[in-house]
């Protein structure tokens, strides 16, 4: 399964609101067109069969397409802050946690 990090679900959600009024609205992770490995993040709305990962508040802030899912098997999202930038990212979880 595919975790998020409570700091990633409070930054998509700080995202979704800087970026849409539209409730509907949640941040797609999508992979990129021209890198097939790599991920980006979109604005969409869900659709039938999206993974959905909700906010403490219960706010939809990440969709993924079945298709992806088990892709995505076991990968971590976080978001970081260091020296060279902040953002998100994807990984596999460090041994032992």
């Amino acid at each position: 399964m595919l975790t998020v990090t409570e700091i990633a679900k409070e930054k998509l959600r700080e995202q979704l609101q800087t970026n849409t009024t539209d409730p509907e609205m949640a941040i797609r992770l999508v992979t990129s067109p021209s890198e097939p490995k790599r991920f980006t993040l979109v604005l969409d709305k869900e659709k039938k069969g999206d993974k959905v990962v909700e906010s403490k508040a219960g706010i939809k802030v990440l969709l993924i397409r079945p298709d992806l899912v088990s892709e995505l098997e076991g990968l971590v999202v976080d978001y970081r802050e260091t020296p060279e930038g902040a953002g998100f990212t994807i990984s596999t979880p460090a041994p032992g946690a």
